[in-house]
């Protein structure tokens, strides 16, 4: 499934690690992502998927380390090259993040009209081909998101984060909440994403249909608490055949969601959720 443009490098994390009040979340992690690749990421709460995504954008800054996006290190840009360098980026949030007070035009519009000189009638035709790209009708468009549901929410989210006609996509836990059949359309939009775009895709993610479905390349990562001090934290990097059949009974273990000895210690890494 890689691209013909799989072998140049787009993101880079050299020996990048990140720390909250003194506590590793993120510690030497190296790994290039190419461009075109839909890579997802996989692991248990609390090991650092969300952190990641917000150091390959640099919503935060990496405490160690490099984080590279085409070839320039984040912390060498200033802040406007860094707002430039953000826009080649759509971000789906987990919970949508969409803004409660504007209408879904207004939400999906937001972008063009902060960062585009497109006038009210190439936005609103923008708009609308973008909304029907997720599958929905021009009638939501005057809806607020207190009247979508969570899978309208999340394709709404998508439209709005593919309305910049982004370079690079991530996508934070964009099933979680979801029935099975609204969880399959949201695997088939960022199939779709990909098909019609020269997107490079960041997926984070617990649900393996997700991973089945969408993945070119699967890496998993474990929390610290788990690692001896010079334990690797990627404990997988590979294809999904290669994931299913892994020896590695940690990764076994979260694939199949088998608890086993784990049923005594669940409360051990609870601190540490917030940074999943």
């Amino acid at each position: 499934m890689d691209s013909p443009s799989a072998n140049q490098t787009f993101l880079s994390l050299q020996n990048a690690g990140i720390a909250f009040n003194g506590v590793d979340i993120l510690r030497n992690i190296n790994f290039d992502i190419p461009k075109g690749q839909t890579l997802v990421v996989i692991g248990e709460s609390g090991c650092g998927k969300t952190v990641l995504l917000k150091l390959l954008i640099s919503l935060l800054q990496a405490s160690t380390g490099k984080v590279l996006f085409d070839g320039q290190d984040w912390c060498a840009l200033d802040d406007k090259r860094t707002n430039d360098q953000r826009l080649r980026f759509g971000f789906l949030f987990q919970g949508a993040a969409l803004f409660d007070s504007l209408t879904v035009f207004d939400n999906v519009a937001f972008g063009l009209r902060a960062h585009s000189k497109c006038d009210e009638k190439e936005i609103e035709k923008l708009v609308l081909m973008r909304v029907k790209e997720v599958g929905m009708k021009e009638s939501v468009l005057g809806k607020k998101p207190a009247e979508l549901s969570g899978g309208m929410k999340k394709r709404i989210g998508l439209a709005r984060a593919l309305i910049l006609n982004p370079e690079v996509m991530l996508y934070d836990e964009p099933t979680t909440g979801l029935d099975p059949i609204m969880t399959d359309v949201i695997n088939e939009l960022i199939l779709q994403t990909r098909k019609n775009m020269p997107v490079t895709s960041i997926v984070v993610t617990h649900e393996m249909r997700t991973v089945n479905k969408v993945a070119d390349r699967v890496i998993m990562f474990s929390p610290l608490s788990r690692l001896k001090p010079n334990e690797p934290q990627v404990i997988f990097d590979g294809t999904t055949d290669q994931l299913f059949k892994t020896a590695d009974q940690r990764v076994q273990q979260f694939i199949h969601g088998e608890a086993k000895e784990r049923t005594q210690d669940s409360d051990h890494n609870a601190h540490r959720d917030e940074a999943s």
